[in-house]
């Protein structure tokens, strides 16, 4: 078998699992827990590294998707790292006629309302509200923890009103 027809035949197997997963709201999946499970339903394993074959497989989905008619399923698949859909996201917006995101925020923020959309799509159990979009868990928590860091005002020197180090000592008078 090529790899050609194994990309083929995992990105045929990632659709239903990806719907699968649409099915319950605020679920997100890893590229290596995708990948993972791909490769045991189909019974076709690779020694390539995750990153060298796995973003064909979604570009497939994409398309298929948008064939379809479906909002993008690949928009559920998340870095394990931090939480974010990856850079050939991309592809999501290009498929769809849409312009670039102008940054990480913008295209995560995309991949918030994508999801909904594909919970909405599959049947998930939403909330009374409808559902909001949002960031995977892991990613939702980095935020948090930056805007916690920039919303506490770093302690200043009561006597020369300069930024106090770590230590809590001002190095300009020794307070």
């Amino acid at each position: 078998m090529t790899a050609a027809e194994a990309r083929e035949i995992w990105a045929r197997e990632a659709y239903p699992v990806l719907v699968g997963l649409a099915r319950t709201y605020h679920a997100v999946i890893t590229y290596k827990e995708l990948a993972e499970k791909i490769q045991e339903s189909t019974g076709i394993r690779t020694r390539a590294l995750l990153h060298n074959w796995i973003g064909t497989v979604l570009s497939m989905v994409v398309r298929e998707g948008h064939r379809r008619g479906d909002p993008p399923l690949t928009a559920l698949v998340v870095h394990t790292d931090d939480g974010m859909v990856g850079a050939g996201y991309k592809e999501v917006l290009e498929v769809a006629g849409e312009p670039p995101a102008a940054d990480d925020l913008a295209r995560e923020l995309h991949a918030a309302r994508s999801r909904l959309e594909c919970y909405r799509r599959f049947g998930a159990i939403l909330p009374p509200d409808g559902g909001v979009p949002a960031l995977a868990p892991r990613h939702q928590a980095a935020v948090e923890r930056q805007r916690v860091r920039t919303e506490r005002p770093s302690p200043v020197c009561p006597r020369c009103s300069m930024q106090l180090p770590s230590t809590g000592a001002c190095d300009s008078c020794d307070q």
